[in-house]
């Protein structure tokens, strides 16, 4: 069986924790796709670990991770964030790398660099991981796969093409230093003995593993915002952050996803730019943002400050459907503790009309929230694991969401710990 878990929103919507969580009951965890750039926070018996590459099932002796074929694989990262988890006592996880997934170079940084240099105030927000030259390099059948690594002669070929490719922009667009082939070679060569004990055909090893009825979970990085093609283009990510990709980015069939979780916070969080329809300012932002999360809002993998909201049940809505959830994660519930009454946005006033159905970015941007406010509960509802000892208006306020979304809403996430979670019959 599989099940995937992915995000309804912007991101950062707590799905390292809800991952950490299912994988005791799992075999296999697969991160299928994204890179380096964003980060999941998680926190258990061992302490707290902000993870970028590894999937969120390595604290578990039983699971075998996979970096998928659709990952952006920065190989000296993901040996560092192993040795990271090692030398705070973790014992050694079981890791498999896709032989297909492609490597994101050290000039794929720089290249990111250079871009949002160039573009200064027009600039995507990038966390200048080197994400969008690395999936633009894959699509321009110019990367460099895993299993390349292993033939020289193939290697050679691969890395002749990206430097005559690469230098004529850094000579003639961004006037900086070249790239040499000799280089590279070199550095590939590191990478090579780095990556090896860990390579292998994921797809044949997932292929036999679900003939053997092993229980898999697959990880997405982000969420429904952030899809290139179902996001707020063009402040999206690079690669399909939704759980249809999923199969690709892990190399099984579409059919055999039987469940996909959708995580989905309280209220709204995003970092980087573009649209975003119920962001609140000032004071009232900088509250949520300190009283947010485990140590308040702020990106796992930059550290920046993220711009934050009240519920969007327009967004929500259609981040939900697109991923086709089954069922719903609430999270970060016990952050709203403090409010009088919580503002939701059940509407969007684009030029005058009210809309509930989530548009295309050049809409957004003239898009402006409908609000309706619902009675706070005014305490801290941490410790509690049982839905129906929650404050009547806590529990109004989540069935309200779930009224929204249309779809069943099977965990509530009252605390950043792995067991911080009431679970909901339905």
């Amino acid at each position: 069986m599989v099940r995937a878990i992915v995000g309804a929103n912007w991101g950062d919507e707590g799905k390292g924790k809800i991952t950490d969580m299912l994988a005791a009951d799992s075999d296999i965890v697969v991160r299928f796709q994204g890179g380096s750039n964003a980060g999941h926070t998680i926190i258990n018996d061992y302490g707290r670990f902000a993870l970028h590459l590894l999937p969120s099932g390595v604290f578990y002796s039983h699971i075998t991770s996979i970096i998928g074929n659709g990952v952006a694989l920065n190989i000296p990262f993901l040996i560092q964030e192993l040795k990271n988890l090692t030398d705070a006592g973790v014992p050694a996880p079981h890791i498999l790398v896709s032989d297909r997934a492609q490597i994101l170079m050290p000039y794929h940084v720089k290249f990111d660099e250079y871009e949002e240099e160039r573009l200064a105030g027009k600039s995507f927000g990038s966390t200048k991981s080197g994400i969008a030259p690395f999936y633009s390099d894959k699509y321009a059948k110019i990367g460099i796969q895993v299993s390349e690594l292993f033939d020289d002669e193939v290697l050679e070929d691969r890395v002749e093409k990206v430097v005559t490719l690469k230098n004529v922009m850094l000579e003639h667009l961004y006037h900086k230093p070249l790239l040499n082939k000799d280089e590279l070679m070199e550095e590939l060569h590191q990478y090579r003995d780095m990556i090896k004990p860990y390579v292998c055909d994921t797809a044949a090893y997932l292929h036999e593993a679900l003939k053997e009825g092993k229980k898999v979970l697959l990880e997405g990085q982000l969420g429904t915002m952030k899809d290139p093609d179902h996001g707020i283009y063009p402040m999206v990510t690079s690669s399909s952050t939704l759980a249809a990709y999923g199969a690709i980015g892990a190399g099984i069939p579409p059919y055999e996803i039987k469940d996909i979780i959708c995580v989905c916070k309280a209220y709204s969080s995003s970092v980087g730019g573009g649209a975003f329809v119920s962001e609140i300012f000032g004071d009232e932002a900088e509250e949520l943002r300190r009283r947010g999360g485990d140590k308040g809002e702020y990106g796992a993998t930059t550290g920046r400050p993220r711009r934050v909201g009240w519920f969007d049940a327009v967004a929500s809505r259609y981040g939900v459907r697109l991923q086709g959830a089954t069922e719903v994660a609430l999270t970060i519930v016990d952050a709203l503790g403090y409010l009088d009454e919580i503002p939701i946005c059940v509407g969007y006033d684009i030029d005058g009309e009210v809309t509930k159905d989530f548009p295309a970015t050049a809409k957004l941007n003239r898009a402006k929230p409908v609000w309706e406010k619902m009675p706070g509960w005014k305490c801290n509802i941490r410790g509690i694991k049982k839905y129906e000892d929650l404050p009547e208006n806590c529990r109004r306020y989540v069935e309200r969401i779930e009224k929204e979304l249309g779809v069943p809403v099977t965990m509530v996430s009252n605390g950043p710990g792995r067991k911080e979670i009431i679970y909901r019959k339905h």
